[in-house]
């Protein structure tokens, strides 16, 4: 019932299509971009309940308040606390490793404001886990959701993370001028 009411929304009511060519296997990481608004985390919610997928996602720890926090534990949020030093990535890459499933989306902007610096750890869980890294793409002007990409992390972070950016390019956030490759 769930997976209906998700998919009369998201393709129906609001005019979403998808364009998702690659099979996905029983672990890997999203990389989703562009997050240029909290109407990102709605669309890939409605998304992911209608195409049936378990995934996880990170989130700000202010987030994780009473009784959001309960919420969004529930439907996969894992609270980061961006201000300590932790090692999240080796934590998460352990994890991933002994799991028999494993899917985490992050956004690599780590933010909604234009942001030339991505944030990394989603490819240092990738290549510490071997998991392929799935790239899904937010187009508000054409109302898509596109993976069309996977890459396989190989230790050359400035190449795969500039056929990342590259990649991403082609996408129109909801509010474009909050959007940087760093190009």
């Amino acid at each position: 019932m769930l997976k209906k009411i998700c998919r009369w929304t998201l393709y129906r009511l609001l005019g979403w299509r998808k364009d998702v060519s690659i099979s996905h296997p029983d672990k890997y990481i999203i990389c989703l971009a562009p997050h240029t608004s909290n109407i990102d985390f709605i669309i890939g919610q409605l998304y992911m309940r209608a195409e049936m997928m378990k995934v996880n996602f990170m989130m700000k720890k202010e987030w994780f308040i009473w009784p959001l926090g309960l919420f969004f534990k529930k439907i996969g949020g894992i609270p980061v606390w961006r201000n300590k030093h932790t090692h999240m990535t080796d934590q998460l890459a352990n994890i991933a490793s002994r799991a028999e499933t494993f899917r985490l989306c992050i956004t690599p902007e780590g933010t909604r404001s234009a942001n030339p610096d991505w944030k990394r750890g989603f490819y240092y869980i990738a290549l510490k886990a071997q998991l392929p890294i799935f790239l899904y793409g937010l187009d508000y002007d054409k109302k898509l959701i596109q993976c069309t990409k996977c890459i396989q992390p190989n230790g050359n972070i400035d190449t795969d993370m500039a056929e990342i950016k590259n990649y991403f390019k082609q996408f129109t956030g909801r509010h474009p001028e909050r959007f940087t490759t760093g190009d």
